[in-house]
């Protein structure tokens, strides 16, 4: 990494995803695909791109309603279609599932396709397209 002044690699094969971070403590984070973790408060790194939105706990909303949210995995820009022309991934009032697509996360040039990682039907999209989301923000609420 410092032949090549790198400061951040980022690797993913069959299933596996390794990130290495430069300077300051060293940062290894491994997780195959799928597996959800939290990063410490003093490392604002950007996550594995294959790790899913987690499904944080119930959050009460109107009428005493239990929502689950998708929250980012990563700093980044959130988009809601693969292209500025094409429909979005997820509409109010559609049923997802752990596999679905919900976004897109930008984060340093990478288009990180993001998973609902929780069953039911959106009830709110609280992202904006184009603007930057912060690790942790709700982007999505379903029922």
């Amino acid at each position: 990494m410092r032949k090549n002044d790198l400061s951040v690699f980022k690797m993913e094969s069959e299933g596996f995803k390794i990130t290495l971070k430069r300077g300051g403590e060293p940062i290894i984070t491994t997780a195959p695909v799928g597996a959800t973790y939290a990063l410490p408060a003093a490392a604002p790194v950007a996550t594995p791109a294959a790790t899913a939105a987690t499904a944080s706990a119930p959050a009460p909303a109107g009428g005493g309603e239990k929502l689950k949210e998708i929250t980012s995995p990563m700093v980044g820009t959130f988009y809601a279609a693969p292209a500025p022309e094409a429909q979005p991934f997820v509409r109010v009032g559609q049923k997802v599932d752990e596999t679905t697509v919900v976004c897109i996360i930008e984060a340093m040039k990478v288009m990180n396709e993001i998973k609902a990682d929780c069953k039911g039907e959106i009830v709110e999209i609280v992202a904006e397209v184009g603007k930057p989301v912060q690790f942790g923000q709700v982007m999505f609420r379903v029922r």
